[in-house]
This record gives C-alpha cells, structure tokens and sequence, in this order.
C-alpha cells in the first residue's frame, strides 16, 4: 500500500510549527508525516538488502523496521517523558501483536475458509516473545510484590540484548532453514520485473539517510506536542504514548502484514506482527536504557504500571495460544481486535 501522499504533511508540519499552531494540529500532522516515511525506509532497506546479502540484509531489516519508533522514543527521553517511553512500548507490544495480528487475520481471511502456517517457525518466534518479555514484568512484578526499589533495569538490557544478537546468529545463519517460506516459483520474467522494482544500490542509501533525518525531524516535533495534545484532548500521556505514538511507529508494519495475509502468506504475516515486538523488547528498549544514561534526565527504567504488565502479559498469552494448531480464521483475528479494543478503553481511563 503507498503512502507517499501523506509526505504532504512534512511541509505542512513544518509550517504549523513555525507558526506556532494547536500542539493537537502539530502533533496529528507529524504522525501522518511519519507514516509514509516509514513506509519509503521499508523500501530503501529491502532495496538495499538485495545488494548486500541475506544475512546482512536481515540484520538491516531488523534494525531500521524499529526506526521510527526508536527515533521517537529517544526525543520523548530526551524530554524526560518516561512514562510515555514505556507506554509507547507496551503500545507497541499489543498493537502488533493484537491489532497488527487481528487485521491480518481478519482481512486476510474473509474470502478464505481459513490461513495456515508454518507452525514449528512462528512458535519458535512467539517464544521467543514469552521470554524476551520476562525482563519487561520481573522489575514490575519484583517492586509490586517485595516493596523494595531495587534498580537492575541496565542489567536485565543487557541480558536482553545479548539474548536479541544470539536470536539474529540464529535465525539468519546457524538455522535459518526454519524460518524459510515455502513459495510458488515465479513466472518467467516475472522474478526479473520484481527486481526491478527495487532501487538501486546508491539510490536506496540516499534515501535512507534523507528519510532517517526527515523522521528524526518529525519525530522531534511529535514528542514536543504530545503532552499539551494529550492535555487538550482529555488523553492522559500513557494513552496517547500506548495508542497514538504506538500507532505512528508501527503502521507500515501492520499495513506490511495486512498485504500478506490478503496474498495467503500468514508466515510472512505473522513474522512481521511477532517480529516486530520481539524487536521492540530485544532491541528497541535496551538501547532506550543504554541511551537513557546520556540523554536523559536520569536513567530509564522497567518499572511498567500494573495495567501496562497485565496488558503485555495478555496480548503475549493471547498470540502464543493462536499458534497451537498452525491455522485461523476471521473469527480469530475479531477476537484480537477485541481484545485490543478492551484494552485501549483500560488505558483511556488509566489515572484519570
């Protein structure tokens, strides 16, 4: 699906700013502007993963897919917005995993009497998932239950981070056979207009240096408005941060596995939705803490709301549940939407 046309609220963002406009105009305007450059930096590094190889290409994929959401994170810790930081996590968390999932599966099997997949990979990787998120409740769940104030936030993204580099030697090297899809062999010459589609060499890393800038940029704009946003709008921060924040990071992802699933590759579906959380835990919030150290007014930490815990545990649970039997139907992907949904109302009334 093509963004492109939204790049229109770049010079309109930068216009509302200048002249000082509703921080709610600003702030919708920025995330609008986001979408589509995500969307172009997807491209770019699929473009330029052709070129460099496939282990190298996955390495770049994994890291510049959370991007978006990374730069913006870093500008609301900059800001001291920490609250927000961990809501766009958790936000993240659900988002993919419960709307991403639920869409796909919805939409991708309303003409199908059910999707199918590979079973054996997806499991591995919601696994995965259910582990890497331990370090996001154990701080939680250790300060609810002993009282005590304890902080081993900077060594729990240590082990998270070393746990997400020996995923990666995994997954693209020492057993990358169990996460190949099966696919139909292409028509002559249709492999060939494929590639051509894709963007040359220099072409795809220009673009990815403009593109990084102009959403570091927006970025930058998103977070300064977000708090008198949340403000005008009865929001509190963590739902802005859970639900919009979430929403502007991850919508090329959720658009990516919408397209998948409606071409019947739920594989490929699924390994975006639970890829990108396992990402935003593995990756994502161990730099946010590392950076949290020079950035920051003080160090980041794990110490997630109850609310925050439970729904991440939820949407963990619910995901891991639906790759049992390796097939879903519309109804499954309602109930994920559902259950999202239900959440979100949680959040709109959290600490109001």
């Amino acid at each position: 699906m093509n963004y492109n046309f939204l790049l229109i609220f770049i010079p309109i963002t930068l216009g509302l700013d200048w002249f000082e406009a509703s921080p709610t105009l600003v702030f919708m305007s920025s995330g609008l502007a986001i979408v589509p450059l995500a969307g172009l930096l997807g491209k770019a590094t699929e473009s330029l993963s052709f070129f460099i190889g496939e282990t190298f290409g996955g390495l770049l994929a994994a890291t510049m897919g959370n991007a978006p959401e990374l730069i913006i994170s870093l500008f609301a810790l900059k800001a001291g917005l920490y609250d927000v930081v961990k809501a766009a996590i958790t936000g993240s968390i659900i988002g993919n995993l419960l709307l991403g999932m639920g869409l796909a599966i919805f939409i991708g099997s309303l003409d199908k009497e059910k999707l199918t997949f590979n079973r054996i990979s997806t499991g591995m990787s919601s696994g995965l998932l259910m582990l890497a998120s331990v370090g996001l409740i154990v701080p939680a769940i250790f300060h609810f239950t002993t009282g005590q104030e304890k902080e081993f936030s900077i060594q729990i993204a240590v082990v998270l981070f070393i746990a997400y580099i020996s995923s990666l030697i995994f997954t693209l090297k020492t057993h990358h056979y169990l996460f190949q899809t099966e696919v139909v062999k292409p028509a002559d010459g249709h492999e060939t207009r494929e590639k051509e589609k894709l963007w040359p060499k220099y072409q795809s890393i220009m673009i990815l240096v403009v593109v990084t800038i102009g959403i570091t940029l927006m970025s930058e704009t998103l977070t300064s408005a977000i708090e008198p946003t949340a403000e005008s709008l009865g929001f509190t921060p963590i739902f802005a941060g859970v639900i919009f924040l979430a929403l502007f990071g991850n919508i090329a992802d959720m658009a990516n596995a919408v397209r998948f699933a409606r071409k019947d590759q739920m594989d490929l579906a699924m390994g975006i939705s639970v890829g990108a959380s396992t990402q935003v835990v593995m990756f994502v919030t161990p730099i946010l803490i590392f950076a949290s150290y020079f950035i920051g007014p003080k160090p980041l930490d794990l110490y997630f709301v109850p609310f925050e815990v439970v729904a991440i545990v939820m949407a963990v649970l619910i995901n891991r549940s639906l790759m049992i039997d390796g097939e879903t139907h519309w109804m499954e992907g309602l109930m994920l939407l559902g259950v999202y949904l239900i959440l979100a109302i949680g959040f709109f009334f959290l600490a109001m």
